[in-house]
């Protein structure tokens, strides 16, 4: 039984929940996806449009970062000045793993989103989503084949990513608080994902986004968690 209103849990949610910015001015990302890795190949991804990046700010809600201006909770973007770098032929792979890990999470919290009340799976759907955006940007820069291209929401040409979809959305459907362990679960994958993926980088963009992604991770998962707490 929903038992918050979207407009109280607004309310209580501001200044709770931080996302981590980016926007993309130079191509980056490498390492381990969470879920597997994807094929390097061609490039097919579309670019991501402009303006779909997210700056640096630290909070929804009033005050500095995701504040009141935009009328969206998004502040201003914080484009990536690192140079370009050079990328591995595993690093392109767990690049197109990245894509499908951005994009479950997006799902993920989109389908929480239509089912519960709890704000928090707004604001970081809608992060996710801008996350993807620039992941997709970064595969077309590398010459990487987008393994999210064309497929619809809840839809994984990987069969662990789609499995492991599969078992969160059902985990989170038994309950909100199911759902936001199953955030919480997601997050705690990405955040190992990207420590590890960061091992032995040298691009100096790559880091950079890196850092930015594993900074949104964090902050994701302390949202969940103080939301779990209720």
């Amino acid at each position: 039984m929903k038992t918050i209103t979207r407009r109280a849990a607004t309310l209580v949610a501001a200044g709770t929940l931080g996302l981590g910015g980016l926007a993309v001015a130079a191509p980056a990302l490498a390492g381990n996806g969470p879920f597997g890795t994807g094929p390097a190949g061609t490039a097919t991804a579309s670019p991501a449009t402009p303006g779909n990046g997210m700056g640096m700010g630290s909070r929804y809600g009033m005050g500095s970062g995701y504040g009141m201006g935009s009328g969206d909770g998004v502040c201003n973007q914080l484009p990536v000045t690192a140079q370009q770098g050079t990328l591995s032929a595993a690093q392109k792979a767990t690049l197109a793993s990245m894509a499908q890990e951005e994009k479950l999470a997006h799902d993920l919290y989109a389908a929480f989103a239509a089912r519960y009340d709890a704000v928090v799976f707004d604001h970081i759907a809608r992060a996710e989503s801008r996350h993807q955006a620039v992941v997709r940007t970064l595969l077309q820069r590398y010459g990487i084949t987008d393994p999210t291209a064309n497929q619809p929401a809840g839809t994984f040409t990987d069969k662990a990513v789609q499995a492991t979809y599969d078992k969160l959305l059902a985990q989170g459907r038994q309950s909100q608080a199911a759902a936001l362990a199953a955030g919480q679960q997601v997050e705690r994958d990405d955040i190992a994902a990207l420590k590890t993926a960061a091992t032995g980088l040298t691009a100096p963009d790559v880091k950079q986004v890196y850092a930015n992604l594993l900074a949104a991770s964090q902050r994701h998962l302390t949202a969940f968690t103080r939301w779990a707490a209720r």
